[in-house]
């Protein structure tokens, strides 16, 4: 069991392998114009109704990273389960440039 702040910390991990990801595909996180998206599993106990603040250190890093172009829409789901036990589990969408 994690507390609130763990799973923030785990967020912003899975956050940064999604940008490693990107930076891999594309070859530089320069490239990004703008996050569009974040969507957000956080495996959580019965009764437990604080996703958001959990995905809150990932989204801050998110616009800490990219300014005003890492503002981004978002959507936090609690889930009784996770595939290998992982605490959180993100998805990333981002508009690169062609150039």
């Amino acid at each position: 069991k994690l507390s609130e702040e763990e799973g923030g910390h785990a967020a912003k991990l899975c956050v940064i392998n999604a940008l490693a990801q990107v930076q891999a595909l594309v070859g530089s996180l320069d490239k990004v114009v703008r996050v569009v998206r974040l969507e957000g599993y956080v495996q959580s106990a019965e009764g437990f109704s604080s996703q958001p603040l959990v995905l809150n250190p990932a989204s801050m890093l998110l616009t800490d990273i990219f300014g005003d172009a890492g503002k981004h829409t978002r959507m936090a789901v609690g889930c009784n389960e996770l595939p290998l036990n992982a605490a959180v589990e993100v998805a990333l969408w981002v508009e690169v440039s062609g150039e």
